[in-house]
């Protein structure tokens, strides 16, 4: 494995790992009152993942390049790894949610008194905070896992949308880079395609996932819904999610052959 690779590997990790946790952001707002404030400090991790992913791509495509020029093999098996740390990502996150609730609970208190970045980065990098953090590491509860067989207004629309787009978004951008292997003359349309493949999800998500996890914040903040119902519901779109990364790897290979079929007919 070569260190490109690696480095694919460590970046698709962590963007799973950010995207997971940006659903206890929603359970922070609601605590704290303050959801504005929330998202905006979360923000600050959504630009790290994004520049993590700026980076993957790139990275993965040259991986690909190399080995057509040297007329390697396709290698379905390190893309395999890549869609598996996805998994392991989400996995990562999940149990890092409650940790990751307190934490982001304490910077929004502090960042509404001080207003300031800087200073919130610096108490976090101090002693006190790095007593907290050490403090604060908090597994997710077995009591609270077993309850979740006992929601049953649970939406499952919604559950399966989730796992849909996740697995989309997963495979996406590796179908596009591995239909290279099977389409090479096509590789540069194909790898265009990843914005058309990643617009289905991002429907799905626009159309029906994010508004109802919006209405339903607004219903816990005006004490239409319980906060434990809610927390109920934030696990089991975790649990989609990390379904949505497993469904991906039945997905993957035969998304990768629609898109090198369809950059030689567009």
């Amino acid at each position: 494995m070569t260190t490109q690779i690696i480095i694919v590997l460590v970046l698709t990790l962590l963007i799973n790992l950010i995207t997971t946790l940006s659903y206890a952001v929603r359970i922070v707002g609601v605590r704290t009152g303050r959801i504005a404030i929330t998202f905006s400090l979360f923000n600050i991790l959504v630009l790290l993942s994004r520049t993590a992913n700026t980076l993957q791509a790139p990275l993965l495509a040259k991986t690909v390049e190399q080995d057509l020029k040297l007329q390697v093999a396709s290698n379905t098996l390190m893309f395999r790894y890549i869609i598996l740390s996805c998994t392991v990502g989400s996995v990562l996150g999940a149990f890092l949610i409650p940790t990751f609730q307190r934490l982001l609970s304490r910077a929004v208190v502090h960042f509404s008194v001080h207003k300031s970045i800087p200073r919130l980065f610096y108490l976090g990098l101090s002693g006190a905070g790095m007593q907290f953090v050490k403090e604060n590491l908090k597994m997710p509860s077995r009591d609270h896992l077993v309850e979740l067989t006992a929601q049953k207004s649970f939406p499952w629309r919604i559950f399966l949308y989730n796992l849909l787009a996740t697995a989309i978004l997963t495979i996406a951008v590796l179908s596009c880079v591995y239909a290279a292997y099977l389409n090479p003359e096509y590789r540069t349309t194909a790898s265009n395609l990843s914005g058309v493949i990643n617009g289905v999800a991002t429907v799905l998500m626009a159309l029906f996932i994010d508004p109802h996890l919006s209405i339903l914040t607004d219903d816990v903040v005006l004490g239409k819904v319980a906060e434990s119902s809610f927390r109920k519901y934030i696990s089991y779109m975790v649990i989609a999610r990390i379904g949505g990364t497993l469904l991906a790897q039945i997905l993957f290979l035969p998304c990768a052959q629609l898109i090198a079929l369809l950059a030689e007919k567009v």
